[in-house]
């Protein structure tokens, strides 16, 4: 049993309450709402989420400091945190639910092979960092003796996690356990094992090799996912679909009877290495495989930091294809006038914006450049900045983000 001293949860209680009065607030119901719409594919107000937070730089007077004492009190005390701090300082449209929730806990066997990297980094606080991939899957044998993954439930732990919850957050707010998402990116797991560079030369020198790694890593995660819809670890109930907005009135399937399927979920998926691919090497070393596994899912949402521009008519090929993403370096107005109202405009605004000093110009600029080529192309839209591995320790350059951004929306809508 997870024990908790008198301070800590006195600590604790305090800021649930708090957390709980914004929990209540109508606010919460209407952004819910609107949501919904535009990931149904109704034009509305854009939405604006600002996620992958640099915290270890965002402290203003202490507000983010943790006083709690054990790992789990201080766990559940930097959530209440976090949570009131972004409502203070950079709400944007975030949604603040009147659940706690905990992710059900699960373990893997892994593939066999530990990654080996070495890394640099400029600040030690800072968990973003260089890698550097040591390939260790470079020839068919090494790729064929990966080990498909084996997942284990650990719903003990859940229960203890849940009673510990519970126990602090009596009569503030209910306690909730709810599963995982889909994360299906095979080149992102490969690149790991193998560097970008040799991937991008074996396109040219060995192309039967990335088939055969494709392959099997899709295999991998397969295993893993029917694994996880098996052993009840799946859910379309998410606090984020990889930092965008996740409700959406389409899910779950008609048929859904309370256990979350993959036909109830999002697909999420990307191929970021293959930024600089033709179509034609993007389809045939990335979309083959993974549509396989698209279709077993409700919805699609793909492309991350990958300009997609020339690649939308591939996307648009794939019938249950609902968001797609547009990155800081896709050209902006071509994207629109593909995406259309067909789908979902997931635009990733510039994270260099506000890594350094902030010029709300050049935010305005980018910001008004999208809204109106997606009012011209009548494009369900959402903002969502996101890879924000630097502030410079200057807070106040997401809260001006924020307000540049949300008065640029109020031109236009």
């Amino acid at each position: 049993m997870i024990k908790i001293t008198q301070t800590d949860k006195t600590i604790l209680r305090e800021l649930a309450c708090n957390y709980a009065a914004i929990a209540a607030d109508s606010s919460n119901a209407e952004r819910i709402a609107r949501i919904r719409r535009i990931n149904g594919l109704v034009p509305d107000r854009p939405v604006v989420w600002i996620d992958e937070i640099p915290w270890h730089e965002m402290d203003i007077d202490g507000q983010l400091a943790l006083h709690c004492e054990s790992k789990e009190a201080r766990q559940m005390e930097f959530f209440f945190r976090s949570t009131l701090f972004r409502w203070k300082y950079f709400r944007a449209d975030m949604v603040v639910e009147d659940v706690y929730y905990i992710t059900k806990s699960f373990s893997s066997s892994g593939y066999g092979l530990e990654v080996n990297e070495q890394t640099l980094g400029t600040d030690s606080k800072n968990r973003v960092v260089s890698h550097h991939y040591i390939d260790q899957l470079d020839s068919a044998e090494k790729v064929e003796a990966l080990t498909l993954p084996v997942i284990t439930a650990h719903p003990e732990k859940d229960m203890e996690t849940v009673e510990f919850a519970e126990e602090i957050l009596d009569s503030i707010l209910p306690v909730r356990l709810r599963g995982s998402g889909v994360f299906y990116p095979p080149w992102d797991r490969i690149s790991h094992y193998r560097g970008v560079e040799p991937i991008l030369f074996d396109m040219s020198d060995r192309p039967e090799l990335l088939h055969l790694t494709v392959q099997k890593f899709c295999d991998l995660l397969t295993s893993q996912y029917l694994q996880m819809e098996s052993l009840g670890l799946l859910d379309f109930n998410l606090k984020s679909l990889h930092c965008t907005p996740p409700y959406c009135d389409n899910l779950p399937a008609p048929d859904y009877s309370g256990v979350p399927r993959l036909k109830d979920m999002w697909f999420r998926g990307a191929s970021q290495i293959f930024a600089t691919v033709s179509p034609a090497a993007l389809e045939e070393f990335d979309l083959q495989y993974t549509r396989k596994f698209m279709e077993k899912c409700r919805l699609v949402y793909y492309g991350c930091c990958e300009p997609l521009e020339n690649k939308i008519y591939l996307l648009k090929q794939i019938g249950n294809m609902r968001k797609i993403g547009v990155s800081p370096w896709a050209d902006v107005q071509s994207c629109a006038e593909q995406i259309g109202g067909d789908y979902v405009y997931s635009r990733k605004p510039n994270p260099a914006f506000v890594a350094g000093n902030f010029d709300a110009d050049v935010v305005k600029k980018e910001t008004s450049l999208v809204l109106e080529a997606c009012k011209k192309n009548n494009c369900p839209l959402e903002f969502t900045l996101k890879d924000i591995s630097t502030v410079s320790y200057k807070p106040q350059n997401l809260i001006e983000w924020n307000k540049v951004v949300q008065d640029t929306i109020d031109n236009y809508y």
